[in-house]
């Protein structure tokens, strides 16, 4: 597939940018269009999913047959199974009459699953039995009937996360991943985050009939820096706000970041490569600091008991020679216990001091403890804070984000 044909796609379908992994996810849907297989659509909440099913049925065989988009998360779970497969009459309460499900109406068509993953586990039972055989029941019924659907699924959720903790069954995913397409997100995209923001921009100009609005060189690198959780749909609501509010036409960096949440505490790298964000070095990173500390604050307590247990060292001593440790092991009242000071203890009955600690701290609240010291020390600046934590801002900005700090 040459580039002039992904650029015919990119226009039909309304698809701004050229970053090479939106053209690999725009080549893949082309050509698995003429199969039937089944795809699974992943990436972030407003990235643009909805488009590439549109691309796969409109480049299918089945172009000419219906197009349902469903969104799962939408649905109460209650009459998910109704609206999929159908109901007859009398089979819950408000069923006054039959109903066809989308697996009927679709038929010979292509059915598209937003989130997916929020389906019911009973549900996707169902679902992998379509999938499988194209048969399926109606909610009240006994009869089986047959379906001819293409099913094309999208998420925005860790999906083997799901399966790990129960909630979304194995089978069925692989089931739905036999073509896997990645959307990226637009932090990712580089130079296409512009070109989004000036079609926007010239979209909005001609709806509320004003000029459109530009921004300066330095305008132009935050908007490419700005890490954009909310990715496009954010993008275009910003884009959206500054051309009704502003009554000047040049935007620069300072009107520029007035509309950009928490962008001097998470301006991060716009991009990093793919092998960096699923590596588990990064986790490792912040999990090495961690242990490190806490290694070196029970060195210091061990001293300090084995001093007091000498009686070589007095109380304003101790203060004084482990101090720092004392406060920040002490920090965290739930987890951790220091007996008061007593000059008759029984040597026979002390245990290793390692050994407490070891059970007593919680790996999770230092790593806490750990963040929240380094962005009080920087004032919130996490660049310094990762820094000074030996970790990259990327995964200080999903520690954060885990947090909720």
């Amino acid at each position: 597939m040459s580039g002039t044909d992904i650029s015919k796609i990119k226009q039909r379908f309304g698809i701004i940018g050229n970053s090479e992994e939106l053209n690999r996810a725009i080549y893949i849907a082309v050509q698995v269009a003429p199969t039937d297989l089944s795809v699974l659509i992943t990436g972030e909440s407003g990235t643009g999913k909805e488009s590439f099913p549109q691309i796969i049925h409109q480049n299918s065989a089945r172009k000419h047959g219906s197009y349902i988009a469903v969104n799962c998360g939408a649905i109460p779970e209650g009459t998910i199974d109704s609206e999929l497969f159908g109901h007859e009459k009398g089979s819950f309460t408000g069923a006054v009459e039959a109903r066809k499900g989308y697996f009927e109406v679709a038929d010979g068509g292509t059915i598209f699953l937003d989130e997916v993953a929020d389906l019911p586990l009973s549900t996707q039972v169902r679902l992998l039995r379509v999938l499988e055989t194209g048969e399926f029941m109606k909610v009240g019924s006994s009869k089986l009937q047959k379906t001819d659907v293409r099913v094309v699924a999208a998420t925005n959720i860790n999906v083997i996360d799901h399966i790990q903790k129960g909630r979304f069954r194995e089978d069925l995913f692989y089931r739905l991943n036999t073509v896997p397409i990645h959307i990226p997100p637009l932090r990712d995209r580089g130079d296409d985050i512009y070109l989004l923001f000036r079609k926007f921009a010239s979209d909005f100009a001609d709806r509320y009939r004003m000029p459109s609005i530009q921004l300066d060189e330095a305008a132009k690198s935050v908007l490419k820096d700005y890490f954009w959780p909310g990715n496009v749909r954010q993008l275009k609501n910003i884009t959206e706000q500054i051309s009704i509010i502003e009554e000047t036409r040049d935007i620069n960096e300072q009107k520029l970041i007035q509309y950009l949440p928490n962008y001097s505490t998470s301006k991060l790298p716009a991009l990093v490569s793919k092998d960096e964000e699923v590596s588990f070095a990064s986790e490792r990173e912040i999990l090495y600091k961690v242990l490190f500390d806490m290694k070196k604050d029970v060195t210091e307590l061990r001293k300090l008991v084995t001093d007091l247990m000498k009686k070589e060292i007095t109380y304003s001593e101790i203060t004084q020679k482990h101090g720092e440790a004392i406060q920040r092991i002490s920090s965290d009242k739930d987890n951790i216990y220091v007996p008061a000071y007593n000059t008759s203890i029984d040597h026979s009955n002390i245990t290793d001091t390692q050994e407490i600690l070891e059970e007593s701290l919680s790996l999770n609240d230092r790593e806490l403890e750990l963040i929240r010291r380094a962005l009080e020390k920087y004032d919130g600046k996490r660049k310094e804070a990762a820094n000074d934590l030996g970790i990259s801002e990327r995964t200080l900005y999903r520690k954060i984000k885990e947090h909720n700090l």
